[in-house]
C-alpha cells in the first residue's frame, strides 16, 4: 500500500485502496474536477506558468520539465493533440496502472487542465493492451465523464468556451511503443517504429500535427498544482524537481509495493526504512533504481537521493570508448552513472547471480528490439547470446570485454533509446560485477555446471 513519510502529503496516491474511488461518485466526493473551473478562469498561458513554477518533471523516465515541454508547441497552431503514454512496459515499473485503476478521474481531470493550457481539443490515452482490468475501469471513467459533461461539452473559460474529447486507444503489448514516436505511429495504425527526430512531436506528432506526449503520473499531478499553486508543489521537492515521486519497489525487500515518497529520499531509506530492509538479514548486492533499462548501483552507492539530477552525477562506471577520442557518457560532461528512470526500484541481495540477471536483462531487450536499427537489432541479440553462456558457466575468454565493445557500439547509435536501454546496463554489470562475470569464464575452462541450452528464462 502506498505511504507518505512524515507530513509529506499524498498527491497522486491518496485514493489508492479506497473503495469506490474509481467511480465518478467516489471521485467527485473526494474533489475530482473541482480544479477545472479554477483553471478555466485563468488564461492558458497562466496555467502553463503555474506548471513551470511547480518544477514538475516528466515521470515517464526522462525527467524533462513539463511546463517547458509544453512551450515547444509552435505559436498559432490551429490543431494540437495531447497523448497520454499509459503503455507502462518497463520491467520493475507498475505505478501508472495503479493510478488508472484507483483514480482514473484524477488523470481525466489532469487531461482537461493540460488540454486547456495547450489549446488541445482532442486527447488520446494510449494504454498497454495487457492492462485489461485498468482498461475496463478507464473506459467506464471516460464514459461517465462524458455523461456528466466534463468531456465533450462546451464549458465557459477565459475568453470564450472550451471543449475536450478523449479517446482511449489500446496498444498491442510492444515495449517499443512506450517510446513516444513509436507510440504515435502505433496510434495512427502504423508499425510501432520510432521516428527520426527532429522534427519532434511538439512540432510534428500524431497525424502530422503538434503533439505533446506526457506520462500518466505527470498529468495526474496537475490538479494539485492548480489547486495549491506551482510554488507549493515546487516546495515539496528538491530545488530542480518539484512534488513527490512514486516508486515501485520489488525484489528482495520485506515490504515490496508502490510508494509515494519525497523527491529527495535516499535509496538507502527506501530499502531499509520504507520497505523494511532485506529479508533474513542478508546483505544488499545491487539495486536498479529506475526500471531494468537503468544501470545497476552497488551497495556503496545507495546514499543518493531518488531525484533525477542526483542519479546522473558522480559516475563510477569507467569510461568506455565508443570510438577513438570519444567516451561513452550521458552528455554534458557527465559520465554515466544511472538515472531515476520510471521509478522501478529492483533490489537484489547477496544470493543473486548477477551473470544470470545480466543475461535476463539482455534477453528482454533483444526480444523487444523493433529491428529498425542495425546496431540494436544485431547488438542486442549478440549480447543475449554471450550473456546466456556466461550465465550457464560456459563463458569464453574475452567475453566480458566483447560485451563492453558491443554495448559501446550500440550506445548513441540508434534512433530511439532502446539500444541504450540494453547498452547502459551491460556496461554497468561489466564494470561493477566484472569479477563475477569473469568467474563464469573460469568455470567454463573446467566443467560447465549447467548446459547453456537448459538455462530457463
Amino acid at each position: 500500500m502506498p505511504v507518505s513519510r512524515g507530513d509529506m502529503p499524498k498527491i497522486v496516491t491518496r485514493s489508492f485502496g479506497v473503495d469506490g474511488s474509481n467511480t465518478i461518485e467516489g471521485a467527485t466526493a473526494r474533489g475530482a474536477y473541482s480544479r477545472v473551473d479554477k483553471a478555466l478562469a485563468m488564461t492558458p498561458a497562466a496555467v502553463t506558468d503555474e506548471v513551470k513554477k511547480s518544477n514538475l518533471r516528466g515521470r515517464g523516465g526522462a525527467g524533462f520539465p513539463t511546463g517547458l515541454k509544453w512551450t515547444f508547441i509552435p505559436k498559432g497552431s490551429s490543431t494540437v493533440y495531447l497523448v497520454i503514454n499509459a503503455d507502462e512496459s518497463e520491467p520493475g515499473t507498475c505505478k501508472d496502472r495503479e493510478i488508472l485503476f484507483w483514480d482514473p478521474h484524477l488523470l481525466i481531470e489532469g487531461i482537461l487542465l493540460a488540454s486547456y493550457a495547450l489549446g488541445c481539443h482532442h486527447a488520446y490515452i494510449y494504454i498497454r493492451g495487457e492492462m485489461m482490468r485498468e482498461h475496463q475501469v478507464l473506459a467506464r471513467a471516460v464514459a461517465d465523464a462524458y455523461a456528466k459533461g466534463w468531456l465533450g461539452r462546451d464549458r465557459p473559460c477565459a475568453g470564450g468556451t472550451f471543449k475536450i474529447d478523449v479517446t482511449v486507444h489500446r496498444g498491442a503489448g510492444a515495449y517499443i511503443c512506450g517510446e513516444e514516436t513509436a507510440l504515435l505511429n502505433s496510434l495512427e495504425g502504423q508499425r510501432g517504429w520510432p521516428r527520426l527526430k527532429p522534427p519532434f512531436p511538439a512540432v510534428k506528432g500524431v497525424w502530422g500535427k503538434p503533439t505533446i506526449v506526457n506520462n500518466v503520473e505527470t498529468i495526474a499531478n496537475l490538479p494539485a498544482i492548480i489547486e495549491h499553486g506551482g510554488e507549493w508543489f515546487a516546495g515539496l521537492g528538491t530545488p530542480r524537481s518539484g512534488g513527490t515521486r512514486i516508486l515501485c519497489v520489488s525484489g528482495h525487500v520485506a515490504k515490496p509495493g508502490v510508494y509515494e515518497l519525497p523527491m529527495g529520499i535516499t535509496l538507502r531509506e527506501v530499502i531499509y526504512d520504507v520497505c523494511g530492509g532485506i529479508p533474513g538479514g542478508r546483505a544488499l548486492k545491487g539495486v536498479i533504481p529506475g526500471g531494468s533499462s537503468m544501470p545497476i548501483l552497488d551497495p556503496s552507492e545507495i546514499d543518493v537521493p531518488m531525484e533525477f539530477d542526483a542519479l546522473m552525477t558522480d559516475a563510477r562506471i569507467k569510461p568506455v570508448q565508443v570510438r577513438p577520442g570519444v567516451n561513452f557518457d550521458l552528455g554534458g560532461g557527465k559520465q554515466l552513472r544511472t538515472m531515476a528512470g520510471s521509478g522501478g526500484v529492483i533490489v537484489m541481495d547477496e544470493t543473486t547471480d548477477m551473470a544470470r540477471v545480466c543475461w535476463r536483462v539482455m534477453k528482454f531487450y533483444a526480444h523487444e528490439s523493433c529491428g529498425q536499427c542495425t546496431p540494436c537489432r544485431e547488438g542486442t541479440g549478440w549480447l543475449e547470446r554471450i550473456t546466456r553462456r556466461l550465465a550457464a558457466g560456459e563463458g569464453r575468454p574475452g567475453d566480458v570485454e566483447l560485451c563492453e565493445s558491443i554495448a559501446a557500439g550500440i550506445a548513441g547509435n540508434t534512433i530511439c533509446p532502446l539500444g541504450d536501454a540494453a547498452a547502459w546496463p551491460m556496461l554497468a554489470f561489466a564494470t561493477k560485477f566484472r569479477g563475477e562475470l569473469q568467474s563464469k569464464i573460469k568455470e567454463a575452462n573446467g566443467v560447465a555446471k549447467v548446459p547453456a541450452a537448459t538455462v530457463a528464462g
